[in-house]
């Protein structure tokens, strides 16, 4: 190479330099979007889990999910919908109603995808539904689960969540037998 490079005019060199110094600073900027694209993620994810969910505030969750978005639920039970979503969403809070996201330790992206683990916590004060009307009596024990979402994004928003957390660790926390 270095043969060749000594063979070639300076002009030439300089044309094949300018030529690969831009194709890498092409490159650069491809890379600068697509992490600046991963941090709005998971900022949306920070804002999500620590003020839509914990809030309760549903007239906020289209800034995060698509209006046909895709949920697959711990217990593998899936909607479609952001307002299916909502209606499982309010579910949690009915036998917890001070149900939030405390923290989101690990948080980390690729490409349209990212993963982020937190800790939901919150105390079972009121009286769990459970169909036909039954009720499971509430406890008064409070949990502190980890719990992990997978988010596949598409135009700024999510268009397939994936909920990750024990139910059986839920449970056990609250004392509900099965």
């Amino acid at each position: 190479m270095v043969i060749l490079a000594a063979c070639i005019s300076e002009d030439r060199r300089s044309s094949v330099y300018k030529s690969e110094i831009a194709s890498l600073t092409q490159l650069l900027k491809e890379q600068t979007n697509r992490t600046d694209s991963i941090n709005d993620y998971l900022s949306k994810a920070d804002t999500l889990g620590y003020h839509v969910f914990s809030n309760q505030d549903w007239t906020r969750l289209h800034e995060t999910h698509a209006k046909n978005i895709k949920v697959t639920w711990p217990d593998g039970h899936s909607t479609i919908g952001i307002d299916d979503h909502i209606t499982d969403l309010k579910s949690m809070f009915v036998f917890a109603p001070n149900t939030s996201i405390k923290d989101h330790p690990i948080k980390f992206g690729s490409g349209n995808m990212t993963c982020v683990t937190g800790t939901m916590t919150g105390t079972f004060s009121v009286a769990m539904p459970m169909g036909f009307g039954k009720f499971i009596p509430p406890t008064g024990k409070s949990f502190v689960l980890p719990m992990c979402t997978v988010g596949k994004w598409k135009d700024g928003v999510m268009i397939e969540e994936y909920l990750f957390w024990d139910n059986k660790t839920y449970m056990d926390q609250l004392e509900i037998e099965q």
